[in-house]
Parts: structure tokens; C-alpha cells; sequence
């Protein structure tokens, strides 16, 4: 420290760990105006400073010393440690929607997240996408052995797209059938996720909080969090890949919310919700599923299994079989946190142990469903409720009824029924209209997520009154 000798006395040594470390510059004193040269002051050493409720920010120390020699000795062996860290990216793929929630994503991309890659160091090629589906036509083009990860800026539909894209190039690079793949390569480069959207279920799974610099801070850092993915597939062709799913009541919302664009966000979610709501009505379908059984772990998971209820039939290799009016599926893969479900949607499964949580919700009057739906809200449990049903499964099969009460697999008109979106799929909240049989099947650590494993968030006392 530098100063009068009253601060120095009372200034106390503090100790810096490298590892917390992602960037050091020289120090030098400029004119307005001037880009290059300059006093040489010290260096400066920019930190990840963890701070409470899994936020990340960064802060500057600096180190003063005139020596030239001193100063670039020193700037050069700590560039060295740095670069020594493993799973630090150096160059970057970047996809940016400008239209996600309030269009901010292009805001809070070049004010909050692309400062602090420039600092890092971290070289980046940004797209813009324009329209739905972009992402996905770049990505089978990229050639991305020239990235160390690729980054989405955007909410769960932006993510969906790019994560199944980076899947699908993994497949096609390796020689793929891409219509039937039972066991997939993995993706080859991470995956960031930026949350600017309205739900962003992945950040907050991911990190624990919706926050930017967080995010962005946990890529610089090189955090990688390996994840199970799934795969959507009607008996013909590959649908794509995805982390959660619903079919019924979740998957009607946002098919309605859709129609309604034109909408502010906010307002369009919450008159789907509602409109949903009142017009609630079941599906006939069966489904089939394969149930695994998970071992339990820690005292925190044994309290929680020991207060949901979990139903476990039968071996590993027996398929079951239910048939009925569901009023809501969920298939999720993770445990899908957000605002409005503190303890996730799923909380009996994990980010990366090989199973899904199948979760029916049967018919029921629209005044339990609501107690239900309010449940997720709290650290109350959401399961506990006669008409809710959930089982840990490697694989599930839907097979929806069509109205008349005809098979659907012998249905000819089962097409028309799909494109009037009879049928809808909220897959990672990307809109999906299918009437045919789709089959979900989980595949262990199939893509690395740049992240930390928030399994410890379930322990704490999280509340919302967001329902």
C-alpha cells in the first residue's frame, strides 16, 4: 500500500488465492484521449469475490511499484499461473437474441457480459440471431474445434436451440444417423448460458440466481458442470434434444402465450396462465416408462426423499404402463430452479445422475390443481396430494388419444390434429406440436454446462409468493 504511514500502519496483509484470479494488466497513468503509453504505475489484478446468495461479482487490486522491470516480471509469471488453469476458455462462439423477455439480451450482453471477456482476454465471434432457428443453421455450419465453448445470451428457447445444436453438430461430425440416435456422442466444446429471458430455468439451476455477471463470471472462471440430456424422439425421427418437458396443462400455456406475441411478456404469461387455467381441461393418453432405481446420497437427500413420495415399481428392465387423464406431464432431466419454484420443479432428481423425474399430475377439480401449482411456490411439498403421481425413470413414452377415441398410432388423421396443435410439447420452453408417440430417453453427462451443482441450494429455507 502506498500513502501516509498512519495507513500503512493500519493497513492489514490480505492474502489472494490464484485460482480466484482471471485476469492481470499493467497499470499505467493516461490523458484523456490517449490509448497507448503512459506512466507505468503497478499492475492490477482483477478477482471473482463470491458474496452472498450464490452472486458473483469481480474487483480490481492494485499494486503499485514504478519499476519497470519489477512490474512486467511480475505481470508475466502471473500470466503464466493463468494460463495454466484448465477449462479457461480463450475463444468464445457467441449467440446473442435480441428478441428474448424486454429484448434486453443485446443490452445486457455488450454492457455486462462482453466488458468482462474483454478482460479476461477471451476472444469471441458474436451472432446476432434474426430469426428462430438461426442458431441451429449456424451451428451446423461452425467449425468449432476453433472454440473452447460456446455462449447463448437469451431465455430457455434460446438455450434449447443452441444446446440441441451443438448436440445435433456433435452427431453429424461423428457420422450420425441423425433420425435414430439410441446413444449419442457428446457435445465437444461447454455451453455458457447468459439469462436474459423470462424464466430462465437453466441459469438458475445452474447458478442458483438469475444474475448476468454471474453467469458470465462462472464461464471466465472455467466452472464446468457436466449434465444429463435427453432425447425426443417420435418412432421415426429425432425431435431434438432437451433437458424438461411438458405435455397438458404446461405445454397449453405456452402454446397460448405464443399466439399472443404482440403482447408485453409479463402480460402475456399471465394470460395464458390464467385463460389456461380456466379453460383447464385433461389429456388421454398412456404412457410407459422404464423405472431405475437412484441410491441415496447425503443426510440433506435422505430428509427430502424421506418427505416426498417417491413410487418406485417393479425392476430396472420391467417397462409399466398407465392409462388415464392427466392434467400435466412433466419429464425433466434436471431440477429445473426458478422464481416460482424455489426448490425446482423437479426436486428428486439431479443435474447429472443418469435418471429423469416423471411426474403426472391426474384429473382433478381446478380448485386442487391451483393448491398444487401453489405449492411450488413454497418449501411445502408440491407431490404430497392424492392425484399427483412420481417416479424416477431412464426412459418414458407418451402416446396421446385423439378425441374420437381411435388409436393414434392407426390414425390417418392424426397430421391435421398436429398441426392444429392439439397435441403441444413445452420442451425447455420452445413450443413443439406433435400427436404422434414421442419417446424420451436419458443419456448421462451428455454435454458440459458452464456452471456449479446447486444440489446444496435444496437445504436452504428459500421461499416465493410468485403464485
Amino acid at each position: 500500500p502506498t500513502g501516509d504511514s498512519s495507513m500503512v500502519l493500519r493497513a492489514q496483509e490480505e492474502i489472494i488465492e490464484m485460482k480466484d484470479v482471471f485476469s492481470v494488466k499493467l497499470k499505467r497513468r493516461r490523458f484523456v484521449g490517449q490509448k497507448k503509453g503512459g506512466t507505468l504505475l503497478g499492475i492490477t489484478i482483477f478477482k471473482c469475490l463470491h458474496k452472498e446468495e450464490n452472486k458473483l461479482t469481480d474487483c480490481a487490486i492494485h499494486l503499485n511499484n514504478l519499476s519497470e522491470d519489477h512490474c512486467h516480471s511480475w505481470f508475466r509469471h502471473l500470466k503464466d499461473i493463468l494460463n495454466g488453469f484448465q477449462n479457461r476458455p480463450k475463444s468464445l462462439k457467441v449467440f446473442v437474441n435480441p428478441s428474448s423477455h424486454k429484448r434486453e439480451a443485446s443490452h445486457v450482453y455488450y454492457e455486462k457480459v462482453a466488458p468482462l471477456f474483454k478482460l479476461a482476454d477471451i476472444k469471441t465471434d458474436v451472432t446476432v440471431t434474426e430469426y428462430e432457428g438461426h442458431a441451429l443453421s449456424v451451428l451446423k455450419e461452425c467449425e468449432l474445434q476453433a472454440f473452447d465453448g460456446v455462449v447463448c445470451v437469451g431465455g430457455d428457447g434460446s438455450v434449447s436451440e443452441v444446446a440441441h445444436g451443438l448436440l445435433l453438430k456433435a452427431q453429424i461430425d461423428a457420422g450420425k444417423d441423425t433420425d435414430y440416435i439410441p446413444t449419442p456422442v457428446k457435445a465437444p466444446v461447454p455451453l455458457g448460458v447468459i439469462p436474459a429471458g423470462t424464466a430462465n430455468i437453466l441459469a438458475h439451476t445452474l447458478y442458483g440466481i438469475k444474475h448476468a455477471v454471474t453467469a458470465t463470471l462462472h464461464i471466465v472462471m472455467g466452472h464446468i458442470q457436466p449434465v444429463d440430456v435427453c432425447t425426443f424422439s417420435t418412432p421415426s425421427k429425432l425431435l431434438r434434444f432437451g433437458f424438461s418437458a411438458m405435455f397438458g396443462f404446461g405445454a397449453r400455456t405456452l402454446a397460448l402465450a405464443e399466439k399472443h406475441r404482440w403482447m408485453p411478456s409479463n402480460q402475456r404469461k399471465d394470460f395464458a396462465f390464467i385463460k389456461t387455467l380456466a379453460d383447464l381441461k385433461p389429456e388421454e393418453c398412456e404412457l410407459s416408462f422404464l423405472p431405475v432405481h437412484i441410491p441415496q446420497e447425503d443426510s440433506c437427500e435422505n430428509d427430502r426423499k424421506k418427505k416426498e413420495k417417491i413410487k418406485r415399481k417393479g425392476s430396472k428392465d420391467q417397462w409399466h404402463k398407465i392409462q388415464g387423464h392427466f392434467l400435466n406431464v412433466s419429464i425433466m432431466a434436471i431440477p429445473c430452479l426458478c422464481s416460482m419454484a424455489p426448490r425446482g420443479l423437479a426436486p428428486n432428481t439431479r443435474l447429472n445422475n443418469g435418471s429423469m423425474a416423471l411426474i403426472v399430475v391426474q384429473n382433478t377439480s381446478r380448485t386442487e390443481f391451483i393448491k398444487h401449482l401453489k405449492r411450488y411456490a413454497s418449501i411445502k411439498n408440491q407431490f404430497n396430494f392424492p392425484f399427483v403421481e412420481t417416479y424416477t425413470v431412464q426412459e418414458v413414452k407418451v402416446q396421446p388419444r385423439l378425441k374420437s377415441g381411435f388409436d393414434a398410432k392407426e390414425n390417418t388423421y392424426l397430421n391435421a390434429a398436429s398441426a392444429e396443435g392439439n397435441y403441444p410439447w413445452n420442451i425447455d420452453g420452445d413450443l413443439m406440436k406433435e400427436a404422434s408417440e414421442v419417446h424420451v430417453r436419458v443419456h448421462p453427462q451428455l454435454i458440459n454446462l458452464y456452471g456449479v451443482n446447486t444440489d446444496d441450494l435444496e437445504c436452504s429455507q428459500a421461499t416465493c409468493n410468485c403464485i
